[in-house]
């Protein structure tokens, strides 16, 4: 029988085991349906695990009162190892799961889920400082969809890519029907064909309205809401304007500015801060919107199908959100924290991402081409302006295999940074 995404290996999962074995206390975050109860719950039951697990999810009435009204007599009834799902509507929990596993002093005691990860955190760095891991997961990566999710390693220019292994080089068509299509697993099973991708965003919109947004935002008009995150995913890729965004939606820019808040900490955008330091003041300090599944901005901004996607005005966009969220699933689902930002001068001179580590930059260009020029690097040199050590670099876009363009940077094809 085929396989249900359901099923698929998600990179995370040797992460959780080994934290697990660290901390007593494990929280993961991300945004609805990508897959977090669903991993946690194969964990619980894989062979081998060392005791059974009890789940249990917050978004029952009757156990989500009792959380909140009794959460001692809560924790009682429930011993761990336990799995509690959406932590978030029961914040008073954690200090007495502090307590508990403080008196215990066991590890893997308490594993957590949450949907609202800012919303969260200050919670549990007051309750949880020093016995918690916290690590993050977004939809399914571009190798997890394909069952090579086991193996995935942080995407860095220059490294022998871990990236996912399709049949032959794809074809622009197959690459804008994933973009299109979007990371969520229940958008992926394969027993009984694709589901319907328009039914399940309608309905996933309808449930994240009803009810992060209105815990998040205490919004009135859910219309005018909707308006903001379609203004949203229209500028996917483009520097944040929260005064256009606030003209275009009539609301004031104080409110803009909360609901932007409110899709970063439900985890539907990413804001790519801009590199900078002190001894340059020429560089833009505005951050880049990026929505993080391509397929939900593209339903936004109502796009009917690949091809018109791909033929479209926002095709070059939703191809540089594609690859920036697959890069950060690259890091996130290994564990990583992602140090990423973008470079952009007063002279437009600018480099989609820079990947910072060990003191070296490695810049990143995304183009949709299957052929770039030298051209494609011209503004890597700039870095030297700012006194980092430049790392190798790396052109992403639409070749069918990975190739050098000079001694410093490679051509890399968009689908394996993935």
């Amino acid at each position: 029988m085929p396989m249900k995404a359901d099923f698929l290996s998600r990179t995370l999962a040797p992460t959780i085991e080994r934290a697990s074995r660290q901390f007593p206390v494990l929280l993961l975050t991300g945004p609805r349906q990508v897959g977090k109860t669903t991993l946690l719950k194969r964990l619980a039951e894989r062979k081998g695990a060392p005791a059974p697990r009890r789940y249990v999810t917050l978004d029952d009435p009757m156990l989500l009162q009792l959380a909140r009204e009794e959460p001692a007599l809560f924790l009682q009834r429930l011993p761990p190892p336990l799995l509690i799902d959406e932590i978030q509507y029961a914040p008073g929990l954690l200090p007495l799961i502090k307590q508990a596993v403080d008196a215990d002093g066991g590890k893997g005691l308490y594993w957590l889920t949450g949907s609202q990860p800012f919303h969260l955190m200050r919670h549990v760095t007051e309750s949880l400082a020093g016995r918690v891991a916290i690590m993050h997961l977004q939809g399914l990566s571009l190798s997890e969809s394909l069952g090579q999710g086991q193996s995935v390693t942080p995407f860095l220019p220059g490294q022998p890519s871990s990236g996912a292994i399709a049949p032959g080089a794809p074809a622009l068509g197959w690459l804008y029907e994933r973009i299109w299509r979007g990371a969520f697993p229940a958008l992926h099973t394969t027993d009984d064909g694709l589901p319907d991708r328009d039914l399940f965003y309608g309905s996933y919109l309808q449930t994240y309205l009803q009810r992060d947004v209105r815990d998040l935002a205490q919004v009135g008009d859910l219309a005018v809401f909707t308006r903001f995150l379609r203004s949203a995913a229209a500028r996917t890729a483009q520097l944040l304007n929260l005064a256009d965004m606030a003209r275009d939606v009539g609301v004031a820019p104080n409110t803009a500015k909360h609901w932007l808040s409110v899709l970063a900490a439900s985890g539907l955008v990413w804001l790519l801060e801009p590199y900078h330091t002190n001894l340059s003041k020429r560089l833009v300090k505005t951050p880049k919107l990026y929505f993080l599944d391509t397929g939900l901005a593209a339903f936004l901004t109502e796009w009917t199908s690949p091809a018109t996607l791909e033929a479209g005005a926002m095709s070059g966009a939703l191809l540089e959100t594609w690859v920036v969220a697959e890069l950060l699933k690259s890091y996130w689902h290994n564990g990583k924290q992602a140090a990423f930002h973008y470079y952009r001068d007063k002279d437009k001179k600018e480099m989609d991402m820079l990947i910072v580590r060990d003191g070296r930059a490695y810049p990143v260009e995304i183009k949709k081409t299957a052929q770039p020029g030298r051209d494609a690097a011209r503004h890597f040199s700039l870095l030297e302006h700012l006194g980092l050590e430049i790392g190798h670099g790396a052109i992403v876009c639409l070749a069918g295999e990975t190739l050098p363009l000079t001694s410093r940077v490679d051509i890399v094809p968009a689908w394996r940074v993935a």
